[in-house]
């Protein structure tokens, strides 16, 4: 049986990469593609490769970009709110399953990237982000994700997403360039 090999990403749209420049305040790295446009048209969030063009390993595959929607999430780091999300997940068994399976469905995404990249990248095998499957400890790196796999794939994200409201109702936080 034969493999069916994965499909290249998309080429990044030079106007994207300027707008996710600007949020970032840095040249964007390791960029697989667009995970998820915020509603004002701006990327805000990226999907990265699992090691970066410097050779680091990048467990972070889906990369909040937005700063509105990141200071948001500061605000809301700060509140708690993880210590209680921690708490629920050790006394609420549906959640703690539903968390395990973002966590795979993470890992297996990230593969899927990597393959696409054609990189191995053994160091952080098995290893998502933001805490998972059993902590929880970036809500930034949740919210990336359901925002980029969509609602219902990881519960506390979208709980983080609930809790943000419409953080791009004033427009875009970084205007687009005509390149």
């Amino acid at each position: 049986m034969t493999e069916t090999p994965t499909p290249p990403a998309p080429k990044i749209d030079p106007a994207d990469e300027a707008a996710i420049r600007a949020q970032l305040n840095r040249r964007p790295r390791g960029i697989d593609s667009i995970g998820h446009r915020c509603p004002c048209g701006n990327p805000d969030v990226v999907t990265t490769e699992p090691r970066l063009p410097d050779g680091t390993p990048f467990p972070t595959t889906f990369y909040l970009t937005c700063p509105r929607a990141a200071s948001r999430i500061g605000t809301l780091e700060g509140s708690h709110v993880m210590k209680e999300m921690q708490e629920r997940l050790g006394t609420d068994e549906e959640l703690a399953a539903a968390y395990r399976a973002a966590h795979e469905r993470y890992l297996e995404f990230r593969a899927e990237v990597g393959a696409r990249a054609g990189l191995d990248v053994p160091e952080i095998e098995g290893i998502s982000a933001g805490g998972m499957p059993d902590r929880v400890k970036c809500l930034h790196v949740l919210a990336g994700q359901s925002l980029a796999m969509g609602r219902g794939v990881n519960p506390l994200g979208d709980e983080v997403l609930d809790a943000l409201g419409e953080w791009w109702e004033s427009g875009p936080c970084v205007e687009r360039s005509a390149e």
